[in-house]
């Protein structure tokens, strides 16, 4: 068996019941095979956010997004996690009828240990996780080492609002 390392996956929703959807997902990555939850931030509210391809900031369309960040315990490897995270997000009624539509569940890989992957499946560390508030502030909240006030400072603009607990 491989050794477990640490990795921390966003999470996400704004259709439907999203704080449900994102406490019921913090409840299946904790059933993964190899894995368990081993601390989640807060849950926080931001408004739907979209980059173009020179990375400038739009808003989006769609309700108010649901986030949060959850780190992780796992011997799987990073593509094993991202296949289930994708499974996961399947079973919540994902679909992808268009870049950044709105969502039943959105998890991603933001960081797995130490790791720097580039494949055409996956990037870690997540290649905009940089550009988000709804990232930086919840994986501050749980890693603060893992961000610098620096990047905080950088999406300070982006209105964010923590709502307090993700999970009981």
């Amino acid at each position: 068996m491989r050794d477990a390392v640490t990795a921390y996956v966003a999470l996400g929703a704004n259709l439907g019941d999203a704080g449900a959807a994102l406490r019921r997902a913090v409840k299946a990555l904790d059933q993964l095979p190899l894995t368990h939850v081993i601390q989640a931030s807060s849950l926080y509210r931001t408004a739907p956010l979209d980059t173009d391809d020179s990375g400038r900031e739009a808003s989006a369309p769609g309700n108010d997004y649901l986030n949060a960040v959850v780190a992780l315990e796992t011997a799987l490897s990073a593509p094993e996690l991202l296949d289930q995270l994708l499974q996961l997000e399947l079973q919540a009624g994902r679909e992808r009828p268009y870049r950044n539509a709105p969502r039943t569940l959105d998890l991603d890989v933001l960081l797995y240990g130490s790791a720097r992957i580039e494949s055409a499946r996956l990037m870690v560390p997540h290649p905009r996780m940089a550009q988000r508030a709804f990232v930086l502030v919840p994986l501050a909240e749980i890693a603060g080492g893992r961000v610098s006030a620096g990047q905080l400072d950088a999406v300070k603009h982006q209105a964010i609002e923590r709502l307090g607990r993700l999970t009981a």
